[in-house]
Parts: C-alpha cells; sequence; structure tokens
C-alpha cells in the first residue's frame, strides 16, 4: 500500500483532533510567526500540574477540562471562561486547563490552520529531571526557509524556564533534549538505556514507553490522543505481550524514526495493522483528577 500522500501537504491541512469547525473564525487574527502563537498558547492554557507553583487552586470540575480532546471543545470551554478574542491573555482563573498534549495540539492546530505543516509528538523530554525522561508532548513545524523540522516546547513560558534552568531555546528545542516514544524504546530495546527512568510520577518501564511510542504513532497519522487514551498494543498488558507484539512495535518506531525519508512506509504500517491503529468502536476514557 502506497498512500501517495506527500508529507508536508498531509501535516497542513487540519485532522479531526486540530480542526477548529465552527470555532475557526476565532483563529482568523492569529499571529504568523511562532514566537506570537506560542505567547498566544500559553495566554490560553495552565498546566493541570504547574497550577498552584503559579498560585491557581483548582477544583475538580476544573482539573476535569484536561479530558477535552478536540480543539473545536477546547475553543468553546476556552470562550465559556473568557469570551475576549483568543489573542488576549487571560487571568489565571480564566485559562483553560490543560497539560503538555493540550499546549502542543493547539500550537498544532493553529500552525495548520494557516498552512504550515505541523505535528505533534509524543515521547519524553530530558529537562525536567535529572537523569529522567519525563512523559512529554511537543509540537514540530516545517520551517521553510531551513528545510527542516523544528521542535517547539510551548508549554515553556518565562516561569517555567526559570524554575526548571533550561538552557536551550524551547522554540528551537534540541533533539537530545526530546526523545520521541519510538526512539526510547528502540534505545531500551537494544539495553542501552534503563527503561526506569522513562515515565511519570510512579508509572514507567517498558510497558509506558510503548505505550507514547504508540501514541506518537498515532498523532503521526493525525489523532493525536490524551496520554491515557489507547486501544489495541497500547494498553496491553507487558506480560500478555507476545514477541510478535513487540516486532510490531519494533516496526512501528522503525518507520517513525525514519519518517522524513519514508513517510509511505509509516502511515501504511498504521493503517494496515489491527493493532496499531484506532478501532472503529474506540471508546474514549476520560481520567478523574481529583
Amino acid at each position: 500500500m502506497n498512500t501517495g500522500i506527500d508529507p508536508l501537504a498531509y501535516y497542513a491541512t487540519l485532522g479531526v483532533m486540530t480542526d477548529p469547525k465552527d470555532c475557526a473564525p476565532l483563529f482568523a487574527d492569529l499571529p504568523a510567526d511562532i514566537p506570537a502563537l506560542v505567547k498566544v498558547v500559553q495566554g490560553l492554557l495552565v498546566h493541570i500540574f504547574w497550577a498552584e507553583r503559579y498560585g491557581l487552586k483548582l477544583d475538580e470540575a476544573r482539573k476535569q477540562e484536561v479530558n477535552i480532546r478536540a480543539i473545536n471543545d477546547k475553543l468553546e470551554r476556552i470562550l465559556e471562561l473568557d469570551d475576549r478574542p483568543l489573542t488576549e491573555a487571560r487571568p489565571l482563573e480564566k485559562k483553560l486547563v490543560g497539560n503538555c498534549r493540550d499546549f502542543s495540539v493547539t500550537l498544532c492546530a493553529m500552525l495548520r490552520y494557516k498552512g504550515i505543516p505541523a505535528r505533534a509528538r509524543c515521547g519524553f523530554g530530558r529537562y525536567f529531571l535529572p537523569d529522567h525522561y519525563e512523559d512529554h508532548w511537543v509540537c514540530e513545524y516545517w520551517h521553510a526557509a531551513e528545510e527542516r523540522w523544528v521542535m517547539v516546547d510551548a508549554q515553556l513560558d518565562e516561569f517555567q524556564q526559570e524554575q526548571l534552568k533550561i538552557d536551550f531555546d524551547p522554540l528551537d528545542v534540541p533533539a537530545e533534549q526530546f526523545w520521541t516514544g519510538g526512539k526510547a524504546w528502540q534505545v531500551c530495546r537494544a539495553g542501552q538505556e534503563d527503561p526506569e527512568k522513562f515515565g511519570i510520577f510512579d508509572m514507567h518501564g517498558m510497558w509506558f514507553i510503548r505505550g507514547d511510542a504508540l501514541r506518537d504513532l498515532a498523532s503521526l497519522n493525525k489523532m493525536e490522543i490524551l496520554p491515557w487514551d489507547g486501544w489495541g498494543l497500547i494498553t496491553k498488558d507487558e506480560d500478555e505481550l507476545t514477541e510478535a507484539d513487540r516486532e510490531a512495535v519494533d516496526e512501528a518506531a522503525a518507520r517513525m524514526l525514519a519518517i522524513n525519508e519514508d513517510f509511505a512506509a509509516m502511515q501504511t504500517l498504521y493503517h494496515t495493522h489491527p493493532d496499531l491503529r484506532e478501532p472503529a468502536e474506540w471508546e474514549p476514557f476520560n481520567m478523574t483528577f481529583e
């Protein structure tokens, strides 16, 4: 199966999660440059796990906003909280509660709306804790003048950069600072890194890496699911995995890491393997935060 799709054209168009639908007019007056767009995103969202460090106490109802998947639903909630133009930064209590995935997908949606190729990536940031790979999402966009994909961490505002002592530009994250799920899977499968260093809170190990790798595969096919969503090989228990299952993840990781050279192979694998793509009867799962 050859998809025959140009990858830059593919990532320059909206998908299921990034289509603003009836809220599209809200994007009409957004700035065109990356730094300004990131500022807009940061003015609309607050990270659920950083809120208290900013001085914001969230009640249980507000915390559940992290379960909002699609950008059109996010925009509707943003307007419910504050109906001013998106370019006007909200006060903390009027920002939509989200996580790293939401910062990345929101930026991705804005870029695609403007016809700029963009893709949200699921993997691990190396800049949150010492000797640790933190579960994280970023956004990549195609820099036409430089002919390369540039990685942006839209979550890292000035406060977070200071707290985390970030020593690189969050608008051009170095490759060694963020590992995609596929890279983490390959490196740990080869015994070159300890899988127990990968995860978040008390969740870590190869099962977690597998989940991030396959969520990244879904995202590369414009199905940017939540960090706790899953199906097929994402949700299978580690002790239930067969060697064929592991080989399927191996192939997915290899295809993703070679995506810029053979985009069609990555898409073909996703669309033809029954345990890698979302099933027709897939029911999203909502996490409860207390």
